[in-house]
């Protein structure tokens, strides 16, 4: 792994870890009020444009980051309709 490649990961670990406490939030309360959804759906949808972005340069650490972070905001969007649902 060369100096860029070991940046990508380090700046890619923070990205995904930045959506970790709304998640655990979002899910230790059962309440999503003020989450934005429209938000995580364009969250989403930039993090697949980015993996596939990636897959065309074949660069790891941005395949590696957005797919966790697609998972992770894939989470809070369901987390999110979900409560809100059990909410009304």
């Amino acid at each position: 792994m060369n100096f860029t490649e070991l940046v990508g990961f380090i700046a890619g670990f923070f990205s995904m870890i930045s959506f970790v406490p709304q998640v655990y939030k979002t899910f230790k309360t059962k309440s999503a009020k003020g989450v934005s959804s429209q938000m995580f759906v364009i969250v989403c949808l930039s993090n697949i444009f980015w993996i596939t972005y990636g897959l065309v340069l074949g660069q790891m650490p941005i395949i590696i980051t957005n797919i966790v972070m697609l998972s992770l905001a894939s989470t809070q969007l369901i987390l999110k309709i979900k409560y809100d649902k059990q909410n009304k």
